[in-house]
This record gives C-alpha cells, sequence and structure tokens, in this order.
C-alpha cells in the first residue's frame, strides 16, 4: 500500500469558512540533507530515540547512515534509501543488523564518543548522554539485547512493503519503514512524516528475545517508582503511570477496560496485580469522587506536571487492584520476566512462569 502524504492550508484564524489550499509537494536537495536535519533533531523521525552515530564503518567496509538507542537500550539501524533499490536497501539493513548483534558494548560506547567528537556535542560520555535522554542510568540497561531496522525513504515499491510485513508478522523482526515528503507555502518549505508500522509495534516486538509464546493475554507493567510518580499514591488512588516522555508514556494506550495488569517495580519486585477501569489520561483530569489527584494528600506532589507539554506529561490509568503489596514486601526471585517498557504483552517464556508464580503466592486465582 502506497503511503501518501499530504498538507492543507486553512485560514483558522478566521470565523468565516474558506476553502482549504492543498500545499504543492517539493523535493529535498538530496537525502543527505535529511540525514543532516535528522542529526540536528533526531525528533525528526523519533523523539525517544538518541543517536550515537552516523556513517558507522563496519567491518565489511560498509557506513550505516545512522545508529540510534532507545531507553530499552536496543540499537536501531537508520539506513536512508537513497539511491539503491528498495530491495537493496531491506537485504543492506538486516545485514547491518548482522553485525550490530556482533557489537560489545564498549564498541557502541566508542561508537558515541566518535560521534560527539565529529558532531562537537556538549555531552562527550555515552553513560551521561543516556541519562540526560532516559532519566536512568546506562549501568541498569543491558544493551544491544535487541535491535530495531528503519528503512527511510520518500516512497516503497509494493512488493517491499510486504517483504517488511512478513518478516514483522512471521519471523519477529523489527524492521520499519519511515516516509518523509516535502511541502511549499510561499518562502516557506514544511516536512511531513509517516510510519508505514506504528513505531511502537516495532518496539514492542524486539522488547523480548529468545522463546516465545502465544501471548496469554495479561500486561505486564513497568511502574518507574521515584521522581515522578510514588507507589504508595498509586496503590491508595488506584492507577499506573507514566510520562517524561512519549517512549514512556505511549505504551499505556495499549491498555482498554477489563484488561489485567501484574505491576514490577524495576530493581524491587512485583508489587500488584489489577484490571483496568478507565482509559488513558492526563495526571491533571485524574479525578476521585469528583477531586483532582493533584488537590488529595499524596506522597508526591503532582501540581508541577499540570503545565507539561502532551509529550512530555505525566498520564494515568485508573485500575482496580486485586491484589497490592508495599515496596518492602515486593515479590523478587530469579527467573521472573522484566523488562523496560512501561507496557508490554509478553511473549517470552518465562511470561507464564511469572504469572503461575504470582498467582501462586498471592492466591490469585485465574480470570
Amino acid at each position: 500500500m502506497a503511503i501518501q502524504q499530504g498538507i492543507w492550508r486553512i485560514n483558522a484564524g478566521n470565523s468565516t469558512a474558506s476553502t482549504p489550499t492543498r500545499l504543492e509537494t517539493a523535493r529535498l536537495d538530496d537525502e543527505n540533507q535529511l540525514e543532516e536535519l535528522i542529526v540536528q533533531d533526531v525528533s525528526i523521525i523519533n523523539a525517544d530515540w538518541l543517536l550515537i552515530g552516523r556513517q558507522v564503518r563496519t567491518s565489511f567496509d560498509k557506513r550505516i547512515d545512522l545508529l540510534a538507542l532507545d531507553a530499552n537500550g536496543s540499537v536501531i539501524i537508520i539506513e536512508l534509501k537513497r539511491d539503491k533499490t528498495p530491495r537493496d536497501v531491506v537485504a543492506q539493513a538486516i545485514d547491518y543488523a548482522s553485525w550490530i548483534e556482533t557489537l560489545e558494548d564498549n564498541q557502541l560506547v566508542d561508537c558515541y564518543v566518535d560521534f560527539a567528537t565529529k558532531h562537537k556535542l556538549p555531552v562527550q560520555s555515552l553513560d551521561a548522554a543516556f541519562k540526560a535522554k532516559f532519566g536512568q542510568p546506562l549501568e541498569d540497561i543491558s544493551i544491544n539485547d535487541s535491535h530495531q531496522m528503519v528503512i527511510v525513504a520518500s516512497e516503497l515499491d509494493a512488493s517491499t512493503e510486504r517483504i517488511i510485513t512478513y518478516l514483522n508478522n512471521r519471523h519477529g523482526v523489527g524492521i520499519n519503514a519511515v516516509f518523509f515528503s516535502a511541502f511549499t507555502d510561499g518562502n516557506n518549505r514544511y516536512l511531513s512524516r509517516a510510519w508505514m508500522i506504528d513505531p511502537q509495534e516495532t518496539q514492542q516486538l524486539v522488547s523480548t528475545r529468545g522463546a516465545r509464546e502465544p501471548w496469554n493475554g495479561e500486561f505486564y507493567v513497568s511502574f518507574g517508582h521515584g521522581e515522578r510518580r510514588n507507589w504508595e499514591d498509586a496503590l491508595k488512588y488506584g492507577f499506573i503511570s507514566a510520562g517524561a516522555g512519549q517512549w514512556y508514556s505511549n505504551t499505556l494506550n495499549m491498555l482498554a477496560e477489563g484488561d489485567r495488569v501484574w505491576v514490577n517495580i524495576p530493581k524491587t519486585g512485583y508489587v500488584g496485580v489489577g484490571i483496568v477501569s478507565g482509559e488513558r489520561q492526563r495526571i491533571s483530569d485524574f479525578c476521585i469522587d469528583g477531586k483532582p489527584l493533584t488537590s488529595l494528600p499524596t506522597q508526591m506532589d503532582y501540581s508541577d506536571f499540570a503545565a507539561e507539554p502532551d509529550e512530555m506529561a505525566e498520564y494515568i490509568v485508573p485500575v482496580n487492584w486485586l491484589h497490592t503489596e508495599a515496596t518492602g514486601k515486593a515479590f523478587s526471585e530469579t527467573g521472573l520476566f522484566g523488562n523496560q517498557n512501561t507496557v508490554c504483552k509478553p511473549t517470552a517464556t518465562k511470561w507464564r512462569h511469572t504469572v503461575e508464580r504470582l498467582k501462586g503466592v498471592w492466591e490469585i486465582p485465574s480470570p
């Protein structure tokens, strides 16, 4: 399916309705310009990625256009189509991924240092850059346990799109495509972006590795107890939450009323299981008996989050708890499932073990 993009100018400030005017399409000077724009502002492709390399030389003397990390430590290979055929660029991305998989942590650190030096970045350490971007120490993350591939193009042929879909759906290969188009409006130029597959789906696909089995219908939740949220408040008022970036908050959209969630606090253990009782909402809109959470007695002051922009805001999903534990009595033992994603649908074999173990310890009946 060919993806077509368009932009229309409307006179939003005029109370009189006017005919929308479609902007003319334009061409980027070349794809080197697009690469440069992404280097200047990675949010052009994904605001929740950290660029760590540009024109990275492989051991077989080829160059990867761009490399990035997400908050889960997954390495993202970004390859611009340029003058390659669509099928060739897909094959090349897979070839690069096979090489990336062999890299050690120190090689990725060196890659970032080289990138930061060449581009005179203010932060020259990958550890510091990761902490500044994602708010958590790099030492707590397992880097390169998974990787994703992203093809950047203005368009792809139908057969290549079928190949990408097939690799994702049938073989669990995290490959995606993002399409950019340019438009003009007088002296102004604009850039638009459209993903072939929701990037959250690719992120979810690669979030667990190893043996897989059908998803059991129950969700894993990582609750970041600390600077932005407090488990005692979540327990008392019935919610889970995430924020400080769309990478964290967007996966809350996976949940629907009636879903069962098992909540883990990283480095602490599992602390609760409950049933989702409503949709995702900004924390400033969350009320208990008609009273905003921001006006209730809480362990943490949430009022500062009210003015945050949507992409950085704290979001809440209400939950009716079936069983909870204080952080001091969290359940943790070797072999339990863990993941950095706020919400995921685990297909790792240890997820079934984790759920059955928690059911037994907490005496939770099957749904």
